[in-house]
């Protein structure tokens, strides 16, 4: 069979290619299953955190900021551990980006505050005098839409079998006990911010979008 291979260079070809696809696949498919679960310590966002996702993507954040940290010393020494397929496991869409005209998000919930986003959206230039980020303060005087975050989570429990109401899990349960869930988380933003029009809004029983953006950049890390 050898020798008939040998005589024929687009079967022995086609042969090679067979052979290496078929090696590499069985090389690497149980390692990409394995690098693509969830790592330790990675949960679902919360109703709350998806909503200021949910903003984060309408104002086209991901435009100017990646969340993708490449194995590379200047980016690690700058941003943190280099990113894992498995730390994107309930991200939908993920938000990795093409794109820095800002610095990249992945883990800025391990150095940035409540306090220090707060500035930062009402006047960047505050906190980075050479920024050229536009100032969000609509999301100041905006609702956050939590029914819709809640949908998702709801859905997306339902049809991927996210891990919602699980031991170390996000709970979620039904509407109610949601938005009661989404209040205690947004108390705890709230009361470390300045901006009063916000602390009013949240007496009345309402949440900008800017304490649901918050939450959300305080969970990646």
């Amino acid at each position: 069979m050898f020798a008939w291979l040998e005589k024929r260079p687009f079967f022995f070809a086609v042969v090679l290619f067979l052979v290496i696809a078929y090696a590499g696949v069985i090389e690497n498919l149980p390692h990409f299953t394995e690098q693509a679960r969830p790592v330790e310590g990675t949960k679902p966002y919360t109703p709350l955190e998806l909503a200021g996702r949910h903003v984060y993507i309408k104002d086209s954040c991901n435009a100017c900021h990646s969340q993708l940290i490449r194995p590379f010393k200047s980016e690690t020494d700058r941003y943190g551990m280099y990113s894992l397929s498995g730390e994107y496991a309930y991200d939908r869409p993920f938000l990795w980006g093409s794109k820095r005209t800002g610095p990249d998000l992945m883990r800025v919930g391990n150095y940035r505050t409540t306090d220090w986003h707060e500035n930062h959206m009402w006047e960047p230039i505050s906190v980075v005098p050479k920024s050229i980020m536009p100032a969000y303060k609509h999301m100041f005087t905006k609702n956050a839409d939590l029914e819709t975050a809640y949908a998702e989570a709801y859905t997306v429990k339902k049809v991927f079998s996210v891990p919602y109401d699980e031991e170390g899990m996000p709970k979620l349960g039904n509407w109610e006990e949601a938005k009661e869930q989404m209040f205690k988380e947004a108390k705890v933003i709230v009361d470390k911010m300045k901006n009063q029009e916000v602390k009013d809004a949240f007496a009345k029983g309402e949440i900008r979008q800017i304490v649901a953006m918050i939450a959300y950049l305080n969970s990646l890390k």
